[in-house]
């Protein structure tokens, strides 16, 4: 077996260089100097006068989460959060329907499979023009009702300021600890159950220390904002018109994961679960549900990455003006090359790298190691 620099694996690095070099300039490169830059004051004013930014740590992260003039940045966070939440649950149950809906083997499946799989060929700004005219709250379908006689409808839509579930920013350490919390009790069940009492102690053990922080301790002294000043959040009902449109273009692209994963599944199983008494409802619940799994992991990924990052759709459906649709690559651009403030701009930038970081990485990291191993 050859070992070292051979022919061949110099010439692979010599192909791969160039490629490595653009990379390491365009991309880390980048981030490395939107990194620094977040550390600083930077801003036009500054440039336009030759004055070098000054180094002010992390104030601009910090001023994000808890200064008065940032409430727009949390409002951002918030909606973040129940828009990937919404919208990785309507693609993961649409998706799902439709390849079941797809596998009975109906007449007519291979036009069935393009029109649903249609949207995903559009770009966002095409799904956001089409959907702002249907959630039009006066026309598209608030109209609808009046074909047939009936009042035309009043939601609002995507410009409603109607709130739901509401609960202050300073709560927010609070909500995480109790979140963490259940994570780590129903974590140290599962490896109990799968008889890893160690692993499954050291996660108890965790719960504890978490419980006891929730009732001695003060989470919400973690927010930075004064607690006699409560900050309303919460989830807005205008959100909904997102996720609709955002479900409707990538709800085709599940599908056709599922939709595989399903044809991948012999029949041969299925025919066994039967035989053992299920019916066709248990045949889904206990041999093919479990197998598409990994598929699901993949799709909550991906659909989760691309709900993190999201900005043309919400830009194009009114976004920026709308705090009750922003979202951080909107309240980014608008920070950067619209307030010029270059340095809180790219602190966002770099929360929003960080946020799809957590995402990502661990799903990276555990098929490498899955390819390692093979």
């Amino acid at each position: 077996m050859q070992s070292g620099l051979t022919r061949d694996r110099l010439i692979a690095i010599l192909m791969l260089l160039p490629s490595i070099i653009l990379v390491a300039i365009f991309v880390y490169g980048f981030i490395a100097w939107t990194g620094y830059t977040s550390l600083t004051d930077s801003n036009a004013l500054q440039q336009l006068s030759g004055l070098p930014a000054q180094f002010i740590g992390l104030k601009n992260y910090n001023d994000l989460f808890t200064g008065g003039l940032n409430l727009r940045f949390r409002i951002d966070m918030v909606n973040t959060v129940f828009f990937t939440v919404m919208f990785i649950l309507v693609c993961l149950a649409v998706g799902m329907g439709l390849a079941i809906l797809l596998d009975q083997k109906i007449k007519g499946e291979a036009i069935f499979r393009t029109i649903f799989l249609f949207p995903m060929a559009l770009s966002f700004v095409v799904t956001g023009v089409v959907w702002k005219w249907l959630f039009n709250p006066t026309s598209g379908f608030n109209v609808l009702p009046t074909i047939l006689g009936l009042p035309a409808g009043q939601f609002r839509w995507f410009i409603s300021e109607e709130r739901w579930w509401p609960f202050a920013w300073q709560d927010v350490p609070l909500i995480l600890s109790i979140l963490f919390l259940g994570i780590a009790i129903f974590a140290a069940l599962w490896y109990w159950s799968k008889r890893r009492s160690q692993t499954a102690a050291l996660l108890a053990a965790l719960a504890l220390l978490l419980l006891a922080w929730i009732t001695f301790g003060n989470p919400r002294s973690l927010s930075g904002l004064n607690p006699e000043r409560p900050e309303a959040h919460g989830f807005n009902v205008a959100l909904i018109a997102i996720v609709i449109a955002a479900g409707w273009q990538m709800s085709g692209y599940t599908m056709a994961m599922y939709l595989a994963g399903l044809r991948g599944i012999s029949e041969e199983l299925r025919e066994a679960a039967r035989v053992d008494g299920c019916n066709e409802l248990g045949v889904y619940r206990h041999v093919v549900f479990p197998l598409l799994a990994p598929i699901t992991l993949s799709a909550m990924i991906i659909l989760g990455h691309i709900s993190l990052k999201i900005f043309d759709l919400v830009y194009t459906m009114g976004g920026g003006d709308n705090l009750y649709i922003d979202m951080p690559g909107i309240n980014m651009f608008f920070t950067t090359f619209r307030s010029n403030q270059f340095g809180q701009g790219a602190a966002i930038a770099m929360l929003m790298l960080i946020m799809v970081a957590i995402v990502i990485v661990p799903y990276l990291a555990s098929q490498l190691r899955s390819e390692t191993k093979l």
